[in-house]
């Protein structure tokens, strides 16, 4: 059910303010009135508005006072001016500041109307924007409370506001990409680009175009430009995955890369500035790959500031029953099923199984038994189910 849109009207001409009152009440806003901005500032402390329509030119508290105070402290409603003659100047002014909009006096209804339905189209965007990216964010929560994952989150909160580069290790199916999610959108680069490279999935002979883009005609299949994840993560994140799978040549440019902070795409020698924080993870040892001379050893050094272990599954099978809630409520919602219920014979016998998959491995294992079980899942069903079927 649609909620009526609340509009809060400050303006000290009381004919102004019941002349919009009786326009947006017409239109079937909720409208409230406030004589000067010491009184508009009160009544958003008490209720929520979805729109605030604010004139400049008022005494004690001007219009600009306002919307100051607006932005700092309700940064999510918009405000739209009223200016009259001779603060025109003053309501470019405010739309420097944040404002959404100005209107000139004497009103154009029209005009009004549409302003304050394209201020709140946008405030809803926003709102359904930061909506979404909670569901993403709780879709990867780092469940578990055990000691081994506790110390993660610690290290991950501290180092997660600083540009430090982070090497994340641990077994395939770990969550190693997690900890690298968590550390970009705990950091001050959360609003911007998280970009990710799997080194294992790119062949080794298109890496560099991968990760520093090219020039038209730089090679056979060169048919434009391209930006590389260097160059499309600036100002943001670069998680290179399973960076002991990358070939010495693109290990030398990556460095590179890391020492001046500066990339060349294949076929052009002009340098261009990137503003990048590299994350990068491996499932190898890259110390016996610096020995078997697979993985440059300068490099294992600028990408290791700090190194962060992800426990495998069997190093932390306490948090299994907490692992099985949080799976069963988003696998079953995704299917569009009922929650099953797990027996806690059910989850004594998947605290016996050997994960060597991790987590991956346990959500796939999870998935099918709430597919092929009925209301509830027991531990016969675990033992009939657990292993993959030939």
């Amino acid at each position: 059910m649609e909620t009526t849109p609340k509009v809060l009207i400050i303006d000290d001409e009381r004919p102004i303010r019941n002349a919009l009152r009786d326009i947006l009440e017409y239109e079937k806003f909720q409208v409230n009135l406030a004589e000067d901005g010491a009184t508009g500032l009160e009544m958003m402390t008490k209720s929520k508005f979805d729109i605030v329509l604010c004139d400049i030119k008022m005494p004690n508290m001007d219009g600009i006072e306002v919307l100051e105070n607006i932005l700092e402290n309700y940064k999510d409603v918009p405000v739209v001016m009223i200016s009259g003659h001779g603060t025109v100047e003053t309501a470019v002014e405010a739309i420097k500041k944040g404002a959404f909009d100005f209107i000139e006096k004497p009103l154009d209804i029209n005009r009004l109307l549409i302003t304050i339905r394209n201020a709140m189209d946008r405030a809803n965007l926003i709102t359904e924007t930061k909506a979404l990216k909670r569901k993403v964010i709780k879709m990867h929560d780092m469940i578990g409370e055990s000691d081994s994952i506790n110390q993660v989150k610690s290290i991950i909160d501290k180092v997660a506001q600083t540009d430090a580069r982070v090497l994340i290790t641990g077994e395939n199916g770990t969550g190693k990409e997690l900890v690298a999610r968590w550390l970009h959108e705990k950091s001050d680069r959360c609003n911007e680009p998280l970009v990710e490279v799997n080194c294992a999935a790119i062949p080794s002979e298109l890496i560099e175009s991968e990760l520093f883009g090219h020039e038209k005609g730089a090679f056979t299949s060169a048919h434009k430009q391209r930006k590389g994840k260097f160059e499309l993560a600036d100002g943001g994140t670069l998680f290179l995955d399973e960076i002991g799978d990358m070939s010495l040549s693109a290990q030398a440019k990556v460095l590179r890369a890391l020492q001046e902070s500066t990339i060349s795409r294949v076929g052009s020698d002009k340098p261009i500035r990137v503003n990048v924080r590299v994350l990068a993870a491996t499932n190898k040892n890259l110390k016996e790959q610096i020995d078997k001379k697979r993985f440059r050893e300068d490099l294992y050094h600028r990408l290791s500031v700090i190194i962060i272990r992800v426990p495998s599954l069997n190093e932390r099978k306490e948090d299994i029953p907490l692992l099985a809630d949080f799976f069963n409520q988003q696998i079953c919602e995704e299917h569009g099923i009922p929650i099953k219920k797990i027996n806690a014979d059910a989850i004594t016998e998947l605290q016996k199984y050997n994960w060597t998959g991790n987590i991956r491995e346990f959500r796939n294992v999870l998935e099918r038994l709430i597919i092929l079980c009925e209301k509830e899942i027991r531990s016969a069903d675990v033992k009939l189910y657990a292993q993959p079927m030939g």
